[in-house]
């Protein structure tokens, strides 16, 4: 090498190692999808009243995921998928078959959208038909959770490989379509809407823009149920009508929507399909407005962390207690609860006390703490995490990596209901929880949120 070359070369060299770490990184970003809608007939999650194989498809299914690191950090992934839940067990499959890409449980986050119209995956509902299914359903329901398993391997590999120089900011926008459900009446709480109840309006935008400014990915998440239709077709509901408004506004993103802590919001008005197709266009045009305004950028690095913690049910019932309910139950799913129990106590299982928990939260610098929790989780944590820390920099999702049943706040708990205990059953849950489940969650969140997220 002639010396003017070498004496260039040591000068640049010499001039990167003095440019400061943080200058020299960045963010790394893919995004990828896949149809996940089956071309066979398959039961339906979601409504316990449904009694045959789905009867056609109204709009297709997709499973979402995105990747993203901090400059040479092992990338964390989220990806979303139009079902009712994704089961922890699922959760595990998947996590496995990404081991070669370096994905740990800390940075591996799956949400649910929740919709009531799409197939069945075992491990989720177990009690929600109050039978067990005939032979063939099964070995088609076991045939799709196979496939979604595939299906979501694929998609992180996917959005891995499609990692490139990427700027990630984030806004926020509101849409009001969402509204409580808990109406109290003298006969008790009812599934209506209550004017009067508490909501989250709140709709966190993160924008992922690739070197030369074009949107590559949005991701987003609103508390509320996906319920808009209880028909018996495949429909992605509300959440994504707005994917495809948005892959269609901005034809080079990948969009993927998630849900906040949505247990006790229903969409209103509903039950109409001009509505679902509405509240899709609500949201879409609000996360359109929101990717075109003004964000600010998040910095790295993104911390990422989880707490498994247990929440206890109530004191369990006798033996007597599932016997009766095996042969005098008042519905199918009350005897069948019964038989369950009576089988596993039969087998010496021991019938658990406690149900497993993980509490998930990614910090982006000190910019931006991404919560993810368990469950069909009520709004009070939202709510109430958005008071204890900076609101603007705390975003909450629920129906994340594992929704095995409805978490209630210590008020619902204490006023009952469907959302306080009543699902319980179709979950095939002994009892309902005891108290104290509400400060455990938000206890484990502040040991993975620090106190730089306070409000100032």
């Amino acid at each position: 090498m002639h010396p003017c070359s070498r004496s260039l070369l040591c000068l640049a060299l010499t001039a990167t190692l003095l440019i400061p770490a943080e200058a020299r990184a960045g963010w790394k970003a893919g995004a990828a999808r896949v149809n996940i809608t089956p071309g066979y007939p398959v039961r339906l999650s979601g409504y316990g009243s449904r009694t045959t194989e789905f009867e056609g498809v109204k709009a297709d299914i997709w499973a979402k995921a995105l990747a993203i690191a901090w400059n040479d950090e092992p990338p964390a992934i989220i990806i979303t998928v139009d079902n009712c839940g994704v089961p922890a067990s699922l959760r595990d499959l998947v996590l496995d078959g990404l081991s070669k890409q370096k994905v740990t449980t800390q940075r591996f986050a799956i949400c649910s959208t929740h919709t009531h119209c799409a197939p069945m995956l075992n491990g989720m509902l177990a009690n929600m038909f109050g039978v067990d299914l005939p032979k063939d359903q099964q070995q088609r329901v076991d045939r799709y959770t196979k496939e979604t398993r595939d299906n979501l391997i694929k998609v992180a590999r996917d959005a891995i490989a499609a990692m490139q120089p990427s700027t990630l900011s984030m806004a926020h926008g509101e849409v009001g379509f969402a509204k409580n459900r808990r109406l109290p009446s003298p006969g008790g709480l009812t599934n209506a809407e209550n004017p009067a109840g508490p909501v989250d309006h709140d709709l966190p935008v993160l924008k992922i823009t690739d070197s030369k400014g074009v949107v590559r990915a949005i991701f987003t998440s609103y508390a509320c149920h996906c319920t808009t239709m209880g028909w018996n077709f495949i429909h992605p509901d509300w959440a994504g009508m707005a994917q495809a408004n948005l892959e269609k506004a901005f034809p080079q993103a990948v969009a993927l929507t998630a849900i906040g802590c949505g247990a006790d919001q229903n969409p209103y008005p509903r039950k109409e399909e001009s509505l679902v197709i509405q509240h899709g266009q609500t949201l879409s045009d609000e996360v359109t407005k929101v990717v075109n305004g003004s964000s600010r950028e998040l910095k790295g690095p993104l911390k990422c962390g989880v707490r498994p913690i247990s929440l206890a049910f109530d004191t369990l019932p006798p033996k007597e207690h599932w016997e009766e309910l095996a042969t005098k139950g008042k519905t199918i799913h009350e005897k069948h609860l019964g038989s369950l129990f009576l089988t596993m106590i039969a087998r010496k299982e021991p019938i658990p006390t406690e149900l497993p928990y993980l509490v998930q939260a990614w910090r982006f610098s000190d910019d931006l703490a991404m919560v993810f929790l368990n469950g069909e989780v009520v709004v009070d944590y939202s709510l109430r995490l958005k008071r204890e820390f900076d609101k603007d920099r705390m975003w909450v999702n629920s129906y994340s990596n594992n929704v095995p049943a409805y978490i209630p706040s210590e008020r619902v708990l204490q006023e009952g209901g469907y959302e306080g205990g009543g699902a319980m059953i179709y979950y095939a849950r002994p009892n309902k929880f005891a108290p104290g489940l509400e400060d455990k969650i938000i206890g484990a969140v502040h040991e993975l949120v620090p106190d730089t997220f306070k409000p100032n």
